[in-house]
Order: C-alpha cells, then sequence, then structure tokens
C-alpha cells in the first residue's frame, strides 16, 4: 500500500504550512550567515568589551578563529593576557 502512497499527489497545503515551511528555510540560511566571518569582528570586539572590564588588553591581544568542517565547527579565542601587574591595575579601579 505504500508504493501505492508514492504516486498520489501530495495533500495540498495550507497557508501556515506553506509559511512555517517558509520560514524554516529562512532561519536556516540565517543560521548559517551567522557564521561567516562577517560576523566575526562585532563578535571580537564584544569579547575585548567584556574582557577590558576586568584586565588592560589592547585589540591586537585577541585573535579569533572560525573553522567551519562538514559536522563541526569550532571557534578559536587567543586572547594575549597581560602580567600580574596588569590585572592588578585594572582590578583596583
Amino acid at each position: 500500500m505504500s508504493m501505492l502512497n508514492f504516486f498520489r499527489r501530495p495533500r495540498n497545503l495550507t497557508s501556515a504550512d506553506s509559511a512555517k515551511e517558509r520560514l524554516q528555510i529562512l532561519l536556516s540560511h540565517e543560521r548559517t550567515d551567522r557564521s561567516s566571518p562577517e560576523y566575526l569582528p562585532m563578535l571580537q570586539r564584544d569579547i575585548l568589551e567584556v574582557i577590558q572590564r576586568y584586565m588592560r588588553v589592547g585589540d591586537e591581544g585577541v585573535d579569533i578563529k572560525l573553522e567551519r568542517g562538514e559536522e563541526l565547527s569550532t571557534l578559536e579565542i587567543n586572547i594575549e593576557l597581560p602580567g600580574k601587574s596588569g590585572a592588578e591595575a585594572r582590578g583596583a579601579a
């Protein structure tokens, strides 16, 4: 019986079903774009702002790399932290 169902016309989609399908496609594209290289400078700036609340770190002290694979994406963040005196100076402020 399932073989006969294969040749049947699909049921009519309601407008809600169509809207749901379009939204799923849109969200899928948005998630893909979120990890794109244009996103990294904003991420780097935000991370730097948070770190600077606690210690002095220059813009050149943060390096962010995104590696995308078929099944796994890796976000690598390297931050050059100041010596002990730099951390204490910021904490005292």
